[in-house]
């Protein structure tokens, strides 16, 4: 999809420049993936499904975005997801050539990753674009 990855980099660009986030996580905590030996806590960006809404000019995304703890209970990732909630939640960011209609937080599901004990908090959120219609 065409604003993907200008939505991503805005999204990137948000949270890895607020200072009271990188307070929580450090200043490697946003990541596009986990790395084998992570420092923890950390954001990870988990998926993005996009899709045409108008066939034309709009896009809806899914995004997930992956909050990892290493504390016993879930206190520090849910503080850290409440601070990405803060800072994404109807956020107007800026895409380049394209235009950012809609950013809302869907839901967070928190829990306990089985076979490493990790604190997983996963926060989704949907996201509308829009691009300019082509030149003629």
């Amino acid at each position: 999809m065409v604003a993907a990855n200008a939505l991503m980099t805005a999204i990137f660009a948000r949270l890895s420049g607020d200072p009271e986030l990188t307070a929580l996580v450090g200043p490697e905590g946003v990541r596009d993936r986990l790395l084998a030996r992570a420092t923890m806590p950390c954001i990870v960006f988990g998926g993005i499904d996009s899709r045409p809404a108008d066939g034309e000019t709009l896009e809806v995304h899914l995004i997930t975005l992956d909050v990892w703890s290493l504390a016993e209970g879930r206190r520090e990732a849910q503080a850290i997801a409440a601070r990405v909630h803060a800072l994404l939640h109807d956020a107007a960011l800026v895409l380049g050539d394209g235009l950012l209609v809609s950013l809302l937080h869907r839901g967070t599901r928190t829990r306990r990753e089985p076979k490493t004990k990790f604190q997983l908090a996963e926060m989704r959120f949907r996201a509308v674009t829009e691009q300019p219609p082509p030149a003629l």
